[in-house]
């Protein structure tokens, strides 16, 4: 949509001859900006509620730098996934709102305090190696507006430590568990609260657990109802899915 075609867009919602839910409609998909090795979404907040994401890992300094920029100009808020020091130094040059989350790797440069969620998004892992995945769903979730808290190592090799957490597994609004090794703590929890679970393997384990997939298969086949499965080390993923499932309850 070139500037000539958005203002007469905006003209006719202010004359009443398009609806402001057309108008929106047509905005939901465009514009996006051509930069040769990045086709940036300005307008994925609209459909999506949040803006895109940048997935650091497999760019360079200067592709983070330019797409970061942009989106910058545009208005939105940054969160940036498996991040390098290195590109967060860079990034901060352009911003200096920008945050470093060391634990999970991620940058987050927000314009404006978001207001938090009611609903609570609570986060475990089984063992303390299981941290950094872990920390990318809180990060995650808390950049997108969630009011996130954290239990880390209450596995199962000490089941009084996740049983002695009950009072907050039943204030959550949704769950996050993030275990490798044997991944047996989302059936536990499952079987501990009617609260939906979003089960995350991690590649922590030895060499039987084959990098996470010892873990994945176990809590495909949980025996507790209502646990969804991430892919392997995807706290990415889990963050987003518990903030929207948070979110329903909200409205």
């Amino acid at each position: 949509m070139n500037p000539s075609d958005l203002t007469r867009l905006l003209d006719n919602v202010r004359t009443g001859k398009t609806t402001v839910k057309t108008a929106l409609e047509r905005l939901k998909h465009l514009p996006f900006e051509d930069v040769a090795y990045a086709h940036i979404d300005h307008h994925r907040s609209l459909r999506h509620g949040m803006p895109e994401v940048i997935y650091c890992e497999g760019k360079t300094i200067e592709q983070i730098v330019g797409i970061t920029k942009r989106m910058l100009r545009a208005g939105s808020d940054i969160l940036a996934t498996r991040a390098s020091d290195a590109a967060y130094k860079a990034v901060k040059k352009l911003d200096k709102r920008a945050v470093y989350h060391k634990a999970s790797r991620s940058i987050v440069v927000r314009h404006t305090a978001k207001t938090r969620t009611k609903g609570v998004v609570v986060v475990l892992t089984a063992g303390t190696s299981d941290i950094p995945v872990a920390e990318e769903a809180a990060v995650t979730a808390a950049a997108l507006g969630s009011t996130v808290q954290t239990v880390y190592d209450v596995g199962v090799a000490g089941i009084h430590r996740i049983l002695s957490k009950k009072d907050v597994l039943d204030s959550a609004r949704v769950i996050v568990v993030v275990a490798g090794m044997d991944g047996a703590l989302p059936s536990v929890v499952g079987g501990l609260v009617d609260k939906p679970i979003i089960a995350v393997p991690t590649s922590v384990g030895y060499g039987a657990g084959f990098r996470g997939l010892a873990p994945l298969l176990t809590m495909l086949n949980s025996c507790a109802s209502g646990v969804a499965v991430m892919n392997i080390d995807n706290g990415f993923g889990a963050g987003v899915l518990a903030h929207r499932i948070n979110l329903l309850g909200e409205r």
